[in-house]
Parts: structure tokens; C-alpha cells; sequence
């Protein structure tokens, strides 16, 4: 599970940003909003931001997402840029470093990772894990007089030199330690299970305008339980929906073009069905008139954007639910009606375990739900002042909460700020 989130210099963050999971000591919805990890620590599976347009909501999960991706991404050469922008509302920041921090849980241990770069190159990179109150380095890289040097803890794993040498030389001055590592044939404990937890439990943000549907048909193809599983969470949004299944039908290419799919040698069996073959849903409508129930079917075109997104964000958060994984979602009302948000919700947090959703929304009508369905430490806000930097900060910071009568009208009104300057 993710524990702690930070960032310096980047994006919109000139100071420090820092998104915890790390639970108050409010103890409502703890079997459901709670998850104890085996130190002991709680953390929260919910997390909600709420801003301006163009307040640095979206940011945070862009950070988030840029982070595994970086973790994997091999440049092509030395010169390619590392990806990361600085703060660009100032002189200064340009030329300082963006700093990263990271705290999560893998299998049950606690990790902190630490990253500081520029545009050009990563000046250091650590990643440390916890056997006691005390965080022991795994591997450490640093930019001294002008070169990176790389240090593998001996105690924890024994390289010989031809290995080390080899993870030197892959780890190029703009990338990362993991993604040299995925090209080095050499095992290291508990630095490969941190990697595997980013590259599996944190799965890649649904932003508003991602074509969801899709990824949900291809899952549904291969997925039977899946099905029933979304024609339950349909019920909600179209109750005639009462079947649901996956065919594929030859795709309009031309006829050389198929001819070349077929022959070629280095394309899967697999890849060539998806070329050749377009993947479409049916829906089974049932209804009831004067004849008695009728069923009738309608291909995925001609259902509504507001169907097809909610089966697209139920299929991702039933994969988040089944690997125990974090999953961000930006907007999350996007096409949805409001009391189908707070079921999805919901129906996410019934569900226990160490899933987590962090979402971005503009829908202030779950304010109201504070001390209902959420807690107070799963609400943060986000405001961008005058000089262009934003700031991260969260409802559990404010006092007198319990008094307000409504902190949906409290948020309308200004009492915590992130609201459009209208």
C-alpha cells in the first residue's frame, strides 16, 4: 500500500507537497476505510482531492504516474531529458533539483524511497527498507565529481563485481536504478519485490478522456467473472441491462493487409486476432410492455457515454480490488451521475482489504458524507496562489469541523479555500 507521497520543485509544487495515507486517530470506518499493515501502521484506502481548475489536483496523480513510469523507462540514449519539469513560475527553481520521496508497504515490508534530479540527470537515487525502527539502505546512487556512483548493500545482496560493474554501466545518468535493473540478469531481494510492487500494485491513472471501455471489453473476453460482477453494478445505472458478452468480428482492412498479418513470422497468434478481428459488446435489454418481457440486444455504439464509462472505471476498480492494488482516477464523476459516484464509492470501500483509490473530483456533494462514508483524513484540497505554486493540504488540518452543519455549503463558501476565484 502507498503510505506517503512527497514532491519538491515539480509541476505546479514549488514547496514541498506531501499526500499521506497514514490514518488519524479518528477510528470511524476503520474495517472499511483502514487497512493495519503488519507494523502496525494504518493506512487509509481512500483518498479524495478537491480544487480550482488548474489548482494542481491533477498533478498529484500525474506525479504518481510519471514515478512508474520512470521506474521502467529506458532512454535511448544519454542525452534524452529525464522527463521531469521543475516549477517554471520563477528564476530560480529551473536551475534547483526536483526532489521525490516515497514511503509504501511491499508484501508486508515498509520501503522509503528518496529521488533528486534535474531535467538532465538524477543526482540521487536511494531506496531503503525496514527490519526494525530503523530503515537500512538497499542501494544508493550518487553523483559525485561529475559521475554517478552506485552502491548495492553487501549485507543485504552479495554482487560480485562483474554484476555491480554491469549495473553501473546500464544506469545511465537520466534514468532510473530499476530500469537499469531490468536489463541486468541478476536477483536482488527485497529491491525487486519494491519494484514489482510498483510495477503491479500501482496501476496506471483513468483520466477523464481515456477510452476505458475498451480495456474493460478486452477483460471481459478473458475474465468470466468479471461479467456478473458488472451486470450487478449496472443494475444501478440501467436496470434493463440484464446480459452482457464479447464478440469479435473481421475487421474492414484491406485484403493485402491481411495477407501480410497472416504471413508474417514475428507477430503472436494473439496479436494477429486482435489485428485481424475487432472486439465488440452486446448488451441484452430486457424489457416489459403490453406484450409481456421482451429481450432485445444493442451493440457497445449504442449505448450511453455515461454506460460505457461506468463500466469502464467498475472493470479497473474490480482489478484493483482482485490484485490489492492503488488505483488513481482523475475525476472520477466524469459522465457519472452523483449518487452513482457514491456507489461505486461505496461499493469500493465494502469490500476491505489493501486496495486504494485516490481520486480527484469536483463533486462537493460527498463533503456531506464526512463521518458517514469518509473520513476526515481521506479529504485534501489543492489552491494555486498568486504566484502560480500550489499547495496541498488536508481536512483533518482544519478545526471546528464537527460543528459545521453541512461542509459541502462550508466548502462552498470558502471556509477551506480550493474553490474558483469567481
Amino acid at each position: 500500500m502507498l503510505e506517503e507521497l512527497s514532491a519538491k520543485n515539480l509541476l505546479s509544487f514549488r514547496d514541498e507537497m506531501c499526500l499521506s495515507f497514514e490514518a488519524t486517530n479518528d477510528m470511524m470506518g476503520e474495517d472499511q476505510l483502514v487497512a493495519t499493515m503488519p507494523d502496525g501502521k494504518r493506512l487509509l484506502r481512500l483518498g479524495m482531492i478537491y480544487g480550482a481548475n488548474a489548482s494542481g489536483k491533477s498533478n498529484v496523480l500525474f506525479i504518481l504516474n510519471s514515478l512508474k513510469r520512470y521506474w521502467g523507462l529506458v532512454p535511448k540514449d544519454v542525452d534524452e531529458t529525464t522527463g521531469w519539469m521543475p516549477f517554471r513560475f520563477d528564476t530560480e527553481t529551473p536551475n534547483q533539483p526536483t526532489e521525490l520521496t516515497l514511503r509504501f508497504y511491499a508484501k508486508g515490508t515498509r520501503y522509503w524511497y528518496i529521488l533528486r534530479l534535474t531535467e538532465h540527470q538524477v543526482l540521487e537515487e536511494k531506496l531503503s527498507y525496514y527490519s526494525s525502527n530503523r530503515p537500512t539502505m538497499l542501494f544508493h546512487r550518487v553523483m559525485e565529481n561529475g559521475r554517478l556512483q552506485l552502491n548495492v548493500n553487501p549485507a543485504v545482496n552479495k554482487l560480485n563485481d562483474v554484476e555491480l560493474q554491469q549495473l553501473q554501466i546500464n544506469c545511465f545518468d537520466n534514468m532510473s536504478f530499476f530500469a537499469a535493473r531490468g536489463k541486468v540478469n541478476v536477483q536482488l531481494s527485497y529491491i525487486d519485490e519494491a519494484r514489482e510492487w510498483m510495477r503491479m500494485q500501482v496501476l496506471e491513472t483513468v483520466d477523464p478522456d481515456l477510452h476505458m471501455f475498451d480495456y474493460a471489453k478486452s477483460k471481459i473476453e478473458t475474465n468470466p467473472e468479471l461479467v456478473p460482477y458488472l451486470l450487478e453494478k449496472l443494475s444501478s445505472s440501467d436496470f434493463n441491462i440484464t446480459g452482457l458478452q464479447t464478440e469479435r468480428q473481421a475487421s474492414d482492412i484491406p485484403v493485402e493487409m491481411i495477407k501480410m498479418i497472416n504471413e508474417a513470422s514475428d507477430i503472436s497468434d494473439d496479436m494477429k486476432r486482435n489485428l485481424l478481428t475487432d472486439l465488440q459488446a452486446k448488451f441484452e435489454h430486457t424489457v416489459y410492455n403490453s406484450r409481456g418481457e421482451e429481450k432485445y440486444i444493442l451493440e457497445d455504439g449504442w449505448e450511453s457515454r455515461g454506460t460505457r464509462r461506468m463500466i469502464g472505471v467498475e472493470s479497473v476498480i474490480f482489478r484493483a480490488n482482485k490484485k490489492g492494488a492503488l488505483l488513481p482516477i482523475d475525476e472520477i464523476e466524469s459522465s457519472l451521475h452523483p449518487a452513482l459516484i457514491e456507489r461505486v464509492l461505496y461499493d469500493f470501500l465494502k469490500t476491505g482489504g489493501e486496495s486504494q483509490l485516490l481520486v480527484t473530483t469536483h463533486y462537493d456533494y460527498l463533503l456531506d458524507l464526512v463521518n458517514d462514508l469518509i473520513r476526515k483524513d481521506c479529504v485534501w484540497f489543492t489552491e494555486k496562489g498568486k504566484d502560480g505554486a500550489s499547495t496541498l493540504y488536508s481536512l483533518a488540518e482544519f478545526a471546528g469541523l464537527n460543528k459545521l452543519r453541512s461542509l459541502q455549503r462550508a466548502y462552498r463558501g470558502g471556509r477551506f479555500g480550493a474553490t474558483p476565484n469567481i
